[in-house]
C-alpha cells in the first residue's frame, strides 16, 4: 500500500494545461507576458540598481524597496520561463521535480513578500509618526532582522506546505489545471480528502496573509490620525505621497493573493484562478517599479543622475 502510494505520488511528469484549449489566446498572452517580464527585470534591476550605488538611497525605506524588487525578480523568473516554453509550443510537461521545485520557490517568495510589506509599512508608521526618533529606531540592525523574519517565514511556510501537497495521491491523474504548480490547483486535482491539508493552508494562510495585512492597516490607521493632525498642506502632501505608493502595491498584491489562497479547494474556478494568477505574477511585479518612481523623487533623482540629466538641468 505504502509503494502504491509512493509511486502515484512521484509520477514521471506534470502536464499544465494552462490555457491550451484557447490557442489564440496563447499567442496573444505569450507576447503581453514577454513585455511585463520585460518591464520587470528592466524596473526592478534598476531599483535593486540604484539603492545600492547612490548614497541618497542608502535609506531604510531604500533597503525594504531593493529587497521587494529583488522578490519581485525572482518570483516572475521562477514562473515565467516555464510559461512562456509551454505557450509557444505544444509541449506542456513539466518534471515532477520541476514542478515540486517551482512550488517551493514561488511560495517562499510569495510568503516573504507577505511578511516584507508589512515590514515596510511599519518603516512609513515611523517615518510620518515617530519622525525625529526614525534613525535611531529604524538602525541597520533592526531593519536587517525584519527583513530575515519575512524570508525565514517565508522559507518555513514553504517547508510545511509544499511536502504535503506534493505527497498528495493524484490516482495517476498528471493534468494540472493552470498554467503553473500552484497550491490550490494541485490539492484540486487530488483523488484523496483534502481536508486536512486545505485546513493547514488555511491557518498558514491567515498567518501570513491576515496578520501582515491587518498589521499594515493598523500601521496607516495610525499614519492617517498623524497625517489629519498636520496643519501645513506641503507637509499633508509630503506624507500622502510617502505613503500612497505602499497603499497601492498592497492593495494590488494582497487583494488578489487573499481570494486566491483563503477559500476552500472544491470553489476554486480554475479559469478565474489562472487570470488572478496572471495578475499578481506577472502584471504585479512589472508595475510596481513604476508605482514607486512615480511618486518618488528620490528614486528620480538618483535615475537623473545615473543617466547624466541632473547635470544639464542644473546647468540650465
Amino acid at each position: 500500500m505504502v509503494m502504491g502510494r509512493n509511486n502515484d505520488s512521484y509520477p514521471q511528469a506534470f502536464i499544465l494545461v494552462g490555457f491550451s484549449d484557447r490557442p489564440r489566446l496563447e499567442m496573444i498572452l505569450f507576447a503581453f507576458i514577454l513585455v511585463f517580464y520585460a518591464l520587470t527585470l528592466v524596473g526592478n534591476t534598476a531599483i535593486i540598481f540604484l539603492s545600492v550605488i547612490d548614497s541618497r538611497l542608502h535609506m531604510p525605506m531604500y533597503f525594504f524597496l531593493g529587497n521587494l524588487s529583488f522578490l519581485d525578480l525572482c518570483f516572475t523568473t521562477s514562473i515565467v520561463p516555464q510559461l512562456l516554453w509551454n505557450l509557444w509550443g505544444p509541449d506542456k510537461s513539466i518534471t515532477y521535480h520541476g514542478c515540486a521545485a517551482q512550488l517551493y520557490i514561488y511560495m517562499v517568495l510569495g510568503s516573504t513578500e507577505c511578511v516584507l510589506l508589512a515590514v515596510m509599512s511599519y518603516d512609513r508608521y515611523v517615518a510620518v509618526c515617530r519622525p525625529l526618533h526614525y534613525t535611531v529606531v529604524m538602525n541597520p540592525r533592526l531593519c536587517l532582522q525584519l527583513v530575515s523574519v519575512a524570508w525565514c517565514c517565508g522559507f518555513l511556510n514553504s517547508f510545511v506546505m509544499c511536502p504535503q501537497t506534493m505527497q498528495l495521491s493524484r490516482c495517476g491523474h498528471q493534468r494540472v489545471d493552470h498554467f503553473l504548480c500552484e497550491m490550490p490547483a494541485l490539492i484540486a486535482m487530488s483523488c484523496e480528502d483534502t481536508m486536512l491539508v486545505e485546513a493547514c493552508a488555511f491557518v498558514l494562510g491567515v498567518v501570513l496573509l491576515l496578520v501582515p495585512l491587518s498589521l499594515i492597516l493598523l500601521s496607516y490607521g495610525m499614519i492617517a490620525a498623524t497625517v489629519l493632525r498636520i496643519k501645513s498642506t506641503a507637509g499633508r502632501r509630503k506624507a500622502f505621497n510617502t505613503c500612497s505608493s505602499h497603499l497601492t502595491v498592497v492593495s494590488l498584491f494582497y487583494g488578489t493573493i487573499i481570494y486566491m489562497y483563503l477559500q476552500p479547494a472544491n470553489s476554486y474556478s480554475q479559469d478565474q484562478g489562472k487570470f488572478l494568477t496572471l495578475f499578481y505574477t506577472i502584471v504585479t511585479p512589472s508595475v510596481n517599479p513604476l508605482i514607486y518612481t512615480l511618486r518618488n523623487k528620490d528614486v528620480k533623482g538618483a535615475l537623473r543622475k545615473l543617466l547624466g540629466w541632473e547635470k544639464g538641468a542644473g546647468d540650465s
